[in-house]
């Protein structure tokens, strides 16, 4: 089943270039990939927060204060600026409220807190068999069943 929501973006009020964490993005690449025809939904409970990440940005709605006014959001991923796959990655902020200007110290990490239990909930175990090829057997392989 799925729902449509709809949020509301006030006027932005402030811009920032920041640094996301390569473990960060790693997860989040993990759960794009796990779910490619929807967009993710990721409550952040220990801030009453709600991440809704698509293709373009991941915005942040506050739950205690309304739950569908855009808080702030990440935007304008650049990995493909980095040297190596454990450098963090450059990104942007919009920010739309007073707030949210005050969040940003506590919201990356409990954002990538709220990612890996996603991921740890969600981890697929995939099982193996063997399939002989040939005649004698002699060949094996070890594919998904």
């Amino acid at each position: 089943m799925h729902a449509k929501e709809t949020f509301q973006r006030c006027r932005e009020i402030g811009r920032e270039k920041r640094m996301l964490p390569a473990a960060t993005y790693k997860l989040l690449t993990l759960m794009r990939r796990r779910h490619p025809e929807r967009d993710l939904f990721i409550p952040m409970r220990n801030m009453l927060f709600l991440a809704v990440v698509d293709d373009e940005e991941i915005i942040f709605i506050d739950g205690a204060v309304s739950r569908s006014r855009i808080e702030l959001a990440w935007q304008n991923f650049k990995p493909q600026q980095r040297k190596g796959l454990d450098d963090p990655i450059a990104y942007e902020i919009a920010y739309y409220t007073r707030a949210s200007l005050a969040l940003m110290q506590r919201l990356q990490g409990e954002f990538q807190r709220a990612l890996m239990s996603l991921c740890d909930k969600q981890k697929q175990v995939m099982a193996g068999r063997v399939i002989p090829f040939g005649a004698s057997g002699a060949r094996r392989s070890i594919l998904p069943k």
